[in-house]
């Protein structure tokens, strides 16, 4: 099957001359991307972004030094959640963000334009999925990397029976210092308060952080900045096929007992998730096919 060819294979097929290549982590096959225009990393377990940078910035993304289980996703850059954000709706003993984050996704192909290098992966449910999710999906993540980072997250409903869908690209990015920050474009919008019980709230000015943050925003589907004067940049998230977004940063206790993050990690990282939760549940009719997209920028200052 492709969804299990090593890295020699991958590279063989899809591999790009100086630009694309692929590499071990872990014992699963990564891609790394060096272009004109940005360096990237991504694994096709889970589909995962584990790196990217425009050329002459440094990371945006927190990676969490700690390697799990072989089981087990890797904490850090943009894990894809599907087809459930957070804990499950009705069983909190299924898989938390659903199953697609342990399993190796196919990769469909590769390009390059020179500036950017574009990588389509691809997965879909299986009979063995049925216990968690008793339907039938395809979902394929395109990705395209240059000084600019896209992420298409498609779902098609494969099946005969509707179903709800919530998901996310669950963006961690790295920041200086996490008191030192401030996350723009969510003023006056009521959210739900993870902390407090999913309390409705209403946001005034930016979003600062002294404690625990655990938010969904609501009717959120303009762009939001993390604006972080320390790294003399702000990240700028667009977003289309989404009015939610998340917000969330661990603080110290809850850092201490995640087990995958070093303690004092807390402060380097801020999530700021392009998301379908919450509210915003999308029902996907047999043929149907919903599109989730994030667009991620560095802006100077």
């Amino acid at each position: 099957m492709q969804a299990m060819k090593n890295a020699a294979e991958l590279n063989a097929e899809f591999g790009i001359e100086n630009e694309l290549g692929f590499a071990e982590m872990d014992g699963e096959p990564i891609a790394w991307i060096s272009n004109a225009a940005c360096s990237a990393r991504i694994a096709l377990k889970g589909a995962q972004v584990l790196s990217w940078h425009p050329t002459d910035h440094c990371e945006v993304f927190w990676l969490s030094p700690i390697r799990p289980g072989r089981d087990e996703p890797v904490r850090g850059g943009v894990p894809v959640c599907w087809p459930w954000f957070a804990t499950h709706p009705t069983d909190p003993s299924k898989p938390k963000h659903g199953f697609m984050r342990t399993r190796r996704w196919s990769l469909l192909s590769t390009a390059s334009t020179g500036q950017s290098t574009k990588l389509t992966l691809r997965t879909e449910t299986s009979p063995e999925d049925r216990a968690l999710w008793p339907y039938r999906a395809e979902v394929s993540l395109h990705i395209e990397a240059s000084a600019t980072l896209q992420l298409e997250l498609t779902t098609k409903n494969t099946g005969d029976e509707a179903f709800d869908l919530t998901e996310a690209l669950h963006s961690y990015f790295q920041v200086s210092d996490i008191e030192r920050i401030e996350v723009e474009g969510f003023d006056g919008l009521e959210y739900l308060d993870k902390t407090d019980g999913y309390a409705r709230k209403r946001q005034t000015g930016p979003i600062t952080f002294s404690g625990l943050v655990d938010r969904i925003y609501l009717n959120h589907t303009g762009p939001a900045v993390v604006r972080d004067p320390g790294l003399g940049r702000g990240i700028v998230i667009t977003k289309s096929g989404s009015s939610s977004s998340v917000v969330w940063n661990p603080w110290r206790e809850l850092a201490q007992q995640l087990g995958d993050m070093p303690p004092e990690d807390f402060r380097r990282m801020v999530c700021v998730e392009t998301t379908n939760a919450g509210e915003d549940i999308i029902r996907l009719s047999p043929g149907a096919s919903h599109t989730l997209r994030a667009e991620i920028q560095v802006a100077s200052g």
